[in-house]
C-alpha cells in the first residue's frame, strides 16, 4: 500500500545543553573580568610600604578616603565639612552594629601630611580605637 517517502525520522526528547553551557561559560568569564574592576570607594593612589603588616580584611572595617586634592570621602559620600566626619562614623558604626571600632584610612600619595592628620583627629573624636593606614605592599626591591 503506501510506502514511506523520505525515510523514518525519530524525535529526540533530550535537550541540547551545549549552547547553554557556552553561554554560561561566557557569562562566567565576563563576571570574572569585570568584578575586580568594580571597587567600592574613591580613587586614590596608595603609597607603597616595604614593611607593611597584614591585618584583617578591609571589608570588616569602615574606610575613609583622602584624595589628592584633599577631599574626604566616607561611605561613598564626599564630606565637605570635615567636622561632621566623626558623627557620620559614629552613625555608621551603630547602623552596622560594629563594636570593635576599626577604621581604615586610604590617603593618596600626593596628600599633605597635615590633611591626613586632620582626618585622623576627626576619626579619633568619633571614639574609634584603631585607625589603620592602608598602603600597597611594595613589590620590587630598589
Amino acid at each position: 500500500m503506501g510506502a514511506k517517502v523520505g525515510g523514518s525520522k525519530e524525535l529526540n526528547s533530550e535537550p541540547n545543553v551545549v549552547p547553554l553551557c557556552d553561554i554560561l561559560l561566557v557569562l562566567l568569564i565576563i563576571f570574572m573580568v569585570i568584578t575586580p574592576m568594580i571597587q567600592k570607594g574613591a580613587n586614590v593612589t596608595l603609597p607603597e610600604a616595604i614593611n607593611a603588616v597584614d591585618q584583617p580584611e578591609a571589608s570588616s572595617m569602615l574606610i575613609v578616603f583622602v584624595q589628592k586634592d584633599g577631599a574626604v570621602i566616607f561611605d561613598e559620600t564626599r564630606i565637605e565639612d570635615i567636622t561632621k566626619l566623626g558623627k557620620l562614623i559614629e552613625y555608621k558604626m551603630e547602623e552596622e552594629q560594629m563594636s570593635d571600632g576599626k577604621v581604615g584610612l586610604k590617603a593618596d600619595t600626593g596628600v599633605a601630611f597635615g590633611r591626613v592628620q586632620e582626618v585622623m583627629e576627626e576619626i579619633r573624636y568619633s571614639g574609634v580605637e584603631v585607625i589603620g593606614l592602608l598602603v600597597d605592599r611594595a613589590t620590587g626591591s630598589e
